[in-house]
């Protein structure tokens, strides 16, 4: 019997290998397919939609869009949904320690219902933080043709004439913690920081990989820095749409396009505007999953040679939608580009080059801007994020040293063993300047899964501790931070690192010109504590928890769960 007639989405690879199947159509037809239907590709659209989050709250007029899009361009759309967790929400609480977890979720859901359903692509669409690396590693396991619609950057909110996001909030409570800030400014800060539906509004995570995507070719010029709120992020949606139903028919997959030299210019773009630490994280598991050689000391590589060239929060002046209204990624792409910084020959998901999209972008931003400066008045002549090793993180650890006056310091360590007890003794006036504050137990294994410190970090820049004491740890940091602050250090304390070998008091020197991280120990002194450590009861023994600390990998390793 000739089974082709009855056989949906024909994956190519499917029928050479004999792996076709027959699904039946009786299932179809009770949703509405015609006869026809059954000619068209079938395309996943994973709507991450959720009322949990503003990021997420306005996605689903995107997903709608998606779905006439891809109709109207001859593709049948299969919506399915994947999950997220506010960031933002579960700062400082248990539930952030879900956040890392999250990002394996949904790159699980998306593979899982692409290929369980022998979809012959997929428009991933999602706002908040790990929505972005789990879409783009669901997408790249799966590998048929893919595109990203981020959700868009949130509006800023106002009070007293002045412009506030999310952050504002946690540097609030430390200047009321400090007596600089009244209860009811505080309250009416809170109130008036998230107007609307959009992640949060600096150069945070959300937009830091929104923005990469955009570079690696993944997401259409322009999409990443649009406002949920505004008209153009549909419209762009439905072009995405139209976008994919092409790559599907020229067969343009995302390890076509996720290449090493397109993991380059995404780097290089998250140096030039001055994008979060977790990028680091995110983009050695999607290299990992991508099947590209990248490691941790390939970020030192690019920071060396490429410049910060946005003026943009958390340490800078500006919101992401400020740099959408400047020129946008492709404004900072070609100035790069024309300093020989980006590989112009890399494919993107429209089969366009690099250097052909970008050949209409004017080689200079604008004059009567400056959010984006010119490739010869850099904000700082060489990329923020820096990679640090030493004694006490001889695999990596990632410094953000943006807006500091000095990146060396040396000091007495304050130690604590979780985020809350760290949180309390700044907020009780216990931290002064000089002090180093090492939180650990926090890393992937250790917390588990790399809660960010935004509540400590935060606290300190409202009582005006930003450069002035120093914070390092195993767990993560979130996008909206700055300041004296080490992160992802590695090996965690959980696993026996270095880290768990502090005692308060110790001397710590943190020298991001010299890009070390040091306990000024003797190697004796450290040798014997490791003999009497012992590696504390895991936190979580069932359930998603317990399956991220027994198989997450170090943090120079993206902290992925299939690093076999």
């Amino acid at each position: 019997m000739d089974i082709q007639p009855i056989i949906l989405n024909l994956r190519s690879k499917n029928i050479t290998e004999g792996k076709s199947r027959a699904p039946n159509r009786s299932m179809y037809y009770g949703m509405g397919y015609e006869e026809g239907d059954f000619k068209k590709p079938m395309v996943g659209v994973a709507n991450g939609h959720s009322t949990i989050t503003p990021c997420n709250s306005g996605l689903q007029k995107l997903a709608d869009a998606a779905v006439h899009g891809i109709e109207e361009a001859g593709g049948n759309a299969q919506m399915f949904g994947v999950p997220t967790i506010s960031d933002g929400m579960a700062m400082g609480t248990e539930g952030m320690k879900y956040s890392l977890v999250s990002r394996e979720v949904i790159s699980d859901c998306i593979e899982t219902c692409v290929q369980g359903q022998y979809m012959d692509g997929v428009l991933v669409i999602g706002g908040c933080d790990k929505n972005m690396p789990g879409g783009l590693m669901g997408m790249l396991r799966a590998n048929v043709p893919s595109i990203y619609v981020y959700g868009g950057t949130i509006l800023p909110g106002h009070y007293q004439g002045k412009e506030l996001n999310i952050v504002s909030v946690f540097e609030a409570v430390g200047e009321n913690a400090a007596g600089k800030l009244s209860d009811h400014d505080l309250l009416e800060i809170e109130k008036r920081a998230i107007p609307g539906t959009g992640s949060c509004g600096g150069m945070y995570t959300a937009n830091t990989m929104s923005s990469a995507f955009e570079a690696l070719g993944m997401s259409l010029p322009y999409s990443s820095t649009m406002a949920n709120e505004e008209g153009e992020k549909i419209a762009s949606t439905k072009e995405s749409a139209r976008v994919l139903i092409e790559a599907i028919r020229h067969d343009i997959k995302p390890r076509d396009i996720v290449t090493r030299k397109a993991i380059e210019n995404a780097v290089a773009v998250i140096m030039a505007i001055g994008g979060s630490t977790n990028a680091v994280l995110h983009f050695l598991a999607i290299a990992h999953t991508a099947g590209v050689q990248w490691s941790i000391d390939d970020f030192e590589m690019v920071r060396k040679k490429t410049p910060v060239l946005c003026d943009l929060k958390p340490s800078g002046q500006y919101l992401a939608i400020d740099l959408h209204r400047a020129g946008g990624i492709p404004q900072v792409m070609k100035m790069l580009l024309q300093a020989g910084l980006l590989h112009g020959d890399c494919i993107t998901i429209s089969g366009q080059t690099i250097a052909q999209i970008l050949k209409d972008v004017p080689d200079a931003p604008r004059a009567d801007q400056d959010v984006i400066r010119p490739i010869n008045n850099p904000m700082y002549a060489q990329g923020h994020l820096a990679i640090l090793k030493g004694n006490l993180s001889p695999d990596g650890c990632v410094a953000k040293i943006t807006g500091l006056k000095n990146p060396v310091m040396t000091g007495p360590a304050r130690v604590f063993d979780d985020e809350q007890s760290a949180l309390a003794a700044i907020l009780a006036g216990k931290i002064v300047a000089g002090d180093v504050m090492v939180l650990r137990y926090l890393g992937p294994k250790g917390g588990p899964g790399m809660p960010e410190m935004l509540a400590p970090t935060g606290a300190l820049v409202g009582q005006g501790l930003g450069e002035s004491v120093g914070l390092i740890t195993d767990g993560r940091f979130s996008g909206g931070t700055w300041g004296m602050v080490v992160g992802h250090v590695a090996p965690e304390a959980a696993v026996g690192g270095t880290i768990a070998l502090i005692h308060d008091g110790d001397s710590i020197t943190i020298d991001a010109r010299q890009l070390l991280l040091q306990l000024n120990v003797s190697e004796a002194e450290i040798a014997q504590r490791r003999a009497t450590w012992k590696a504390p009861a895991p936190r979580y023994t069932r359930g998603v928890q317990a399956k991220f600390i027994n198989n997450a990998a170090c943090a120079s390793k993206g902290a992925v769960l299939d690093n076999y």
